[in-house]
């Protein structure tokens, strides 16, 4: 049976690192604080003024919100960071909301997912921070989440990435965090290579402590409790009196934001959750493989933590449409010809706070929309995951290889991806699609990761197993009270 994490696992282990954080002065944030900021505490707060969101300071582990002050230093909280997106750009009627990933420390929301993987072991005794490393296999942003979460709670950290991902990823984990990084074969759909790393790790390194992304629940429960209750929150106050939250739409990658559309549901029975991955490897739409451009939505394989009973449409986006519209969306003229073409100037500024992920998402958003019918009274919210700044090297290649960007290019980019984008490659799920999605978990998490078949049997058929994997926050909370309580260091703020 899969076990939740509610109890001490190890008392020794977590006295080391009561003691241990006590002497450094960290404070772990609760979920709820996550959620919430109002409920950190005024001394906190008045400390993070004068800390950049970026820096290496344990008091940014309370900064791992939707709701940072889009600034780069100085700044507290504010709003859920969103940004809408006009039919004028989309093409389509539905009124598509994107939550902006760029303002968390790293610039991608990932550090939460790392948050929640990390603090339930640290509270409960399952990892030392005197004697662990934390091993960080991921596609791209989750590693560079994790060794920052790593080195704010004082451990050492394994970064593993495919060697193909941006140069931007591979220098900040350097160069900033100090981290060991491992480059693995291949690009963002190469994961076994990155387990096969992980197996050898396990079988040589008694140090490492692996969180997999693709495994842990306490990915996907963080995007349940703090991503869900963002994009509702943000929903209540642009409805209107006829509005209807109509879809969800979220790359697949580990799953972990895809969770969000489990608890929407809760509030939205008929929500659609749209589950988004490249044309170029189309593991849930055609079971699938083959290598992609868009960053760190890593596939050939279905995560452990995804809940297909809960995915409606499957959607498969070409990845030279994220390229060129990452032209578009940061070059000079693609901004001069959409502006002329009649999007708000306010619109155009925020278009670089969309990474490649991130058009990914909104290429299925608007493929939805199409399908369905949508009209104004429809919200489809979706996740800018991070923004352009992991890829201006990118950008760098695409000049090389393609030449200066022009104005007529970027009228044909306009037209082509967004204004004429077809629904094609877009699949309604019955329940014999959700249960083959769900079965096809047997080859990599069974027959490779030695994971237990009954567990499999029981992700699929046990109806209170996902809500209570996903409500373990409550417990995690609890511990996380009881180890600063330990500490002392609330106390004496």
């Amino acid at each position: 049976m899969i076990e939740l994490i509610t109890k001490i696992k190890n008392e020794k282990v977590l006295e080391n690192a009561v003691k241990r954080y006590k002497e450094l002065g960290i404070i772990l944030p609760t979920f709820e604080q996550q959620r919430n900021p109002d409920l950190i505490p005024e001394k906190i707060k008045e400390s993070l003024k004068n800390i950049g969101l970026w820096d290496l300071n344990p008091l940014n582990l309370f900064r791992i919100t939707w709701k940072n002050d889009p600034v780069e230093k100085g700044g507290l909280f504010g709003e859920v960071n969103h940004i809408e997106l006009p039919s004028s750009l989309t093409g389509v009627k539905a009124r598509i909301v994107l939550l902006v990933g760029k303002w968390f420390p790293t610039g991608a929301h990932k550090v939460g997912a790392a948050y929640g993987c990390l603090a339930p072991q640290i509270t409960t005794g399952g990892f030392d921070p005197l004697h662990h490393k934390a091993v960080w296999p991921s596609t791209g942003n989750y590693c560079r989440g994790g060794a920052y979460v790593s080195k704010l709670m004082n451990t050492e950290s394994v970064a593993i990435l495919p060697e193909e991902m941006s140069r931007e990823r591979f220098d900040w984990l350097k160069d900033y965090i100090g981290s060991e990084v491992i480059a693995t074969p291949g690009c963002e759909s190469n994961v076994k290579e990155i387990y096969d790393k992980v197996w050898e790790i396990r079988k040589t390194r008694e140090e490492c402590v692996t969180f997999n992304q693709f495994d842990e629940f306490g990915n996907a429960a963080w995007h349940y409790n703090t991503t869900g209750p963002a994009m509702q929150e943000i929903y209540d106050k642009l409805k209107t009196e006829n509005s209807s939250f109509s879809a969800f739409v979220s790359a697949t990658g580990s799953a972990g934001t895809i969770a969000s559309g489990d608890f929407l549901r809760t509030i939205h029975p008929l929500i659609k959750v749209v589950a988004s991955e490249a044309l170029q490897c189309p593991t849930l739409y055609n079971n699938g493989f083959g290598g992609h451009r868009i960053e760190g939505i890593g596939d050939k394989h279905v995560p452990w933590i995804h809940n297909s009973k809960n995915t409606n449409v499957v959607t498969a986006i070409d990845d030279e449409e994220t390229m060129r519209l990452l032209r578009l969306f940061n070059e000079p003229e693609g901004h001069k010809l959409l502006i002329e073409s009649g999007v708000p100037a306010d619109v155009v500024k925020n278009l670089p706070l969309l990474g490649i992920s991130s058009i990914s998402n909104l290429l299925s958003a608007i493929k939805a929309a199409k399908y369905y019918e949508m009209t104004e009274d429809d919200f489809i919210f979706t996740i800018a995951t991070d923004s352009a700044d992991m890829y201006q090297s990118r950008l760098v290649e695409l000049t090389d290889e393609r030449g200066k960007y022009s104005e007529i290019q970027a009228a044909k980019d306009f037209d082509s991806c967004l204004i004429s984008q077809k629904i094609d490659y877009l699949q309604e799920l019955t329940f014999n699609d959700q249960k083959r999605i769900h079965n096809l978990k047997y080859y990599t998490w069974i027959e490779q990761q030695a994971k237990e078949l009954e567990d499999l049997n029981q992700l699929w058929s046990d109806r209170k197993v996902w809500p209570n994997l996903f409500n373990q926050v409550n417990r995690w909370d609890e511990l996380i009270k009881e180890f600063n309580q330990r500490t002392g260091l609330l106390k004496n703020l």
